[in-house]
């Protein structure tokens, strides 16, 4: 978008198991919310671009789904986002919970990355909840098997060490002009990210309560001529009862939701925001084709 002289642009796909931390590290890096985050795993669903900018360097932050082992047809389409994000980047992140050690599935995940052809960082989050000499050996276990080109040891939470990697990732990145505007912070459309805020909700306030099969989709983004938008979405789940889990008593559970996510959208947008949520029974959600389309998901067979 802009060519100005000694610019540096690149793509850093940001890749791990579910609840590494990935979107928070992002977020961190942006110095804003672009990604939404919770304590449920596997909160992210598609990839997503989060755009950092470093002194005359655009770090273009791929946030991409935890990666699994996948059981379900979205399980798969979120692996497939996943692994395709990280084809092509200028470095692939590997963001590690170093509170939760080598497990999830880490050390095959590391012997696929080895394969690949782009440079490898390896990034240990949570390190201010892990314990030391635990940490020590994780690094020295991941470093022996990835051979990354560097090691950072971070708290995404609280933003200890995020300087300093932000710095790395800045000098890491090729010359070339910048992809995207100065105020450009996402590559997400306004209706995807009014669905990821309602989710987000859903998932902050709903917990354990409602099983990962839900989703949320934006039926409608209407501009008003008085400058404010009108959002109508449809949250998708699989049974009548979760339905009810999420209409709460007298529908005071939704409210609830919908008011949360008005308030963050209306923040995130700088104007007004109508939002009308209704509840959907739909046993097959995840098969729906046209669904995928929407959230950002690939369909895989």
């Amino acid at each position: 978008m802009t060519d100005e002289p000694n610019q540096r642009c690149g793509f850093v796909a940001v890749v791990g198991a579910p609840n590494a931390g990935k979107s928070t590290l992002v977020n961190a890096l942006v110095g804003q919310k672009v990604a939404i985050t919770s304590p449920k795993a596997q909160t992210t669903r598609t990839r997503l671009m989060g755009i950092a900018i470093e002194g005359d360097t655009q770090i273009v932050l791929i946030d991409t789904p935890g990666i699994f082992a996948p059981k379900r047809r979205l399980d798969r389409a979120m692996v497939a986002a996943a692994w395709g994000g990280a084809e092509g980047a200028d470095l692939i992140a590997l963001i590690v919970d170093a509170h939760a050690g080598l497990k999830g599935g880490i050390e095959q995940m590391v012997e696929t990355l080895r394969k690949r052809p782009e440079p490898k960082l390896l990034i240990l989050n949570k390190v201010d909840i892990a314990k030391k000499d635990e940490l020590l050996r994780i690094a020295a276990a991941l470093n022996a098997l990835l051979e990354p080109v560097d090691t950072f040891m971070i708290a995404a939470t609280t933003g200890d060490g995020v300087a300093d990697l932000k710095a790395a990732l800045a000098e890491a990145m090729p010359e070339g002009p910048w992809h995207f505007p100065e105020d450009q912070v996402s590559d997400a459309s306004q209706r995807l990210l009014a669905a990821e805020v309602t989710r987000e909700q859903l998932y902050h306030q709903l917990r354990n309560e409602l099983p990962y099969a839900s989703a949320v989709d934006t039926e409608s983004y209407t501009e008003r001529k008085d400058g404010s938008v009108e959002i109508r979405q449809q949250i998708l789940v699989a049974r009548p009862t979760q339905k009810a889990i999420v209409l709460g008593k007298g529908g005071s559970r939704i409210k609830q939701i919908g008011q949360a996510a008005r308030e963050e959208l209306s923040g995130l947008l700088g104007r007004t925001v109508h939002l009308f949520l209704h509840v959907k029974v739909k046993p097959d959600w995840e098969e729906d084709q046209t669904l995928y389309r929407d959230i950002g998901l690939d369909w895989v067979e």
